[in-house]
């Protein structure tokens, strides 16, 4: 603060958790003192202020909809601007111990996303009877348009304070953004034919029902007819235009699903209400499934909100303790999945429980042998590097701590873990502890396969059949081309 009382506008909001805080008492105020705080409308400040304020007015937080308001952006909350104000009167003049009496405000001007906007406070007069500090307020924007005029009326503190500004919790955002953009990827694509085996239950009918509206797949729903179609009929699903099946039981419904996919009328194969193994047994059967020269393998596409890019984590759903030749398999369907998404290289981290080679540490050997596999053109596409514990794998500064130069830790893409228990721990404890959006594909067949649990959510759903579609289309030129080809060895 300066000799009369003014603050630079570069200052934040409130004081940082190291810098000390100091009030200005009634007796110290004069006539004229001013203070002031500066600080940049940021699409976090608009949704934790809705958050909050409870006012989530599109005009405030859709694009879409604020093109076509008054305004013709997004526009900050009015009474964003009257906190700043307010932050000034807490913080800087008269500071620690002032309490509210009055506020009157005009706002004169709208604030978009990038504005710097400076709360000036200025003392206008002093009421000795009741301790009573009368403020002129002012915000400005950063070229000095006025936005807010008022005045602002508190009881000032007649107890000095001096003291360490009180530290405050950090905030996350939890958005759902990655996924979103992971569904608009699939725009303009065409539906996957997709074959639902035994969709019988509301949870894996309704799914089907939803990708199909939101354009991802077209279903073939495969089980009993007269069952399928009461239960669409007791939760008001529509599922008249949609091609049906009627085999008689879940065993049935998945070899069905599987022929299917097999000649070719499905593009992908997506489980029903029917066990994983029921439909994995039809999917890997040599003489009638869908293997090819490659291990089948599963994938999670994980989207942690602190962590700045999508993480594929495999296996942790097909095979339980993969051997070394299998995890060749795992990590290149993983290579190519990625690239499917748009990851141009890949940085594959390959886990184990520490960073160095141990003999008694199996998968510390096996690291080692995939990365000089992968130097030997074995496995391709991607960038390899391991053994990485967990944290040296996402976290770069743990690995500098360390003294690990890695090129893959702090920009993982995809996660191999040493086995199924490992890799579905991890991945439940990103989704139930980490809000991380998941979505999940089996890979290394002739077509995709979707495995959908009844735990999953809507959004988990339409992203599974989203990667599916979007694994599905990359396929279609190579099918087109070699439409008369032999098929595919099995493995």
């Amino acid at each position: 603060m300066t000799a009369n009382g003014e603050t630079s506008g570069d200052l934040p909001a409130v004081p940082t958790e190291a810098a000390p805080i100091e009030n200005v008492t009634f007796d110290e105020i004069v006539v004229g003192q001013s203070a002031s705080i500066a600080r940049q409308l940021t699409v976090m400040d608009v949704e934790l202020f809705a958050t909050v304020s409870g006012n989530i007015d599109p005009v405030h937080l859709d694009a879409k909809f604020a093109a076509d308001s008054r305004f013709q952006k997004v526009i900050g909350h009015g009474m964003w601007s009257g906190a700043l104000i307010s932050g000034v009167l807490g913080t800087r003049l008269p500071g620690a111990g002032t309490v509210y009496a009055g506020q009157d405000l005009r706002f004169r001007r709208p604030v978009g996303l990038g504005d710097v906007i400076t709360a000036t406070v200025t003392v206008r007069e002093k009421q000795a009877d009741k301790n009573i500090v009368v403020f002129d307020c002012l915000c400005t924007n950063q070229d000095g348009e006025v936005v807010v005029t008022g005045t602002a009326e508190v009881i000032a503190p007649t107890r000095k304070v001096r003291r360490t500004a009180h530290a405050l919790p950090q905030i996350q955002m939890i958005r759902h953004d990655k996924h979103d953009a992971l569904l608009r990827k699939c725009d303009g694509l065409e539906p996957v034919a997709t074959a639902v085996a035994h969709p019988c239950d509301e949870s894996s009918l309704k799914g089907a029902v939803e990708a199909a509206e939101a354009g991802l797949i077209a279903p073939i729903l495969i089980g009993p007819a007269a069952k399928i179609r009461a239960l669409a009929a007791a939760h008001g699903l529509d599922i008249a235009r949609y091609r049906l099946v009627d085999v008689e039981h879940s065993h049935a419904a998945a070899a069905a699903a599987v022929a299917l996919a097999r000649s070719g009328e499905a593009e992908a194969v997506m489980k029903g209400s029917l066990h994983t193994d029921e439909l994995m047994a039809e999917v890997v059967r040599k003489e009638t499934g869908l293997r090819t020269s490659r291990r089948i393998s599963h994938v999670f596409v994980m989207n942690v909100p602190t962590y700045p890019r999508a993480l594929l984590i495999t296996d942790a759903a097909i095979n339980i303790y993969p051997t070394l030749e299998d995890k060749v398999h795992i990590v290149q369907n993983a290579i190519d999945l990625a690239k499917v998404l748009g990851v141009e290289t890949p940085r594959v981290a390959i886990l184990s429980a520490v960073e160095t080679l141990n003999p008694k540490i199996a998968t510390t050997l096996e690291a080692a042998a995939l990365c000089k596999m992968a130097d030997r053109g074995q496995i391709t596409g991607g960038i390899l590097d391991g053994p990485l514990a967990f944290d040296n794998a996402i976290s770069a500064e743990a690995a500098r701590i360390k003294g690990i130069t890695s090129p893959v830790s702090g920009q993982a893409d995809i996660l191999l873990v040493p086995d199924l228990e490992a890799g579905n721990m991890l991945a439940k404890q990103l989704s139930f502890l980490a809000n991380a959006d998941a979505a999940g594909i089996v890979l290394g067949a002739r077509v995709p396969v979707i495995l959908t649990s009844r735990a999953d959510n809507v959004r988990t759903r339409l992203a599974s059949c989203a990667v599916a579609a979007l694994v599905a289309a990359a396929r279609r030129p190579a099918l087109a081309l070699n439409a008369a080809a032999t098929p595919l060895a099995a493995e």
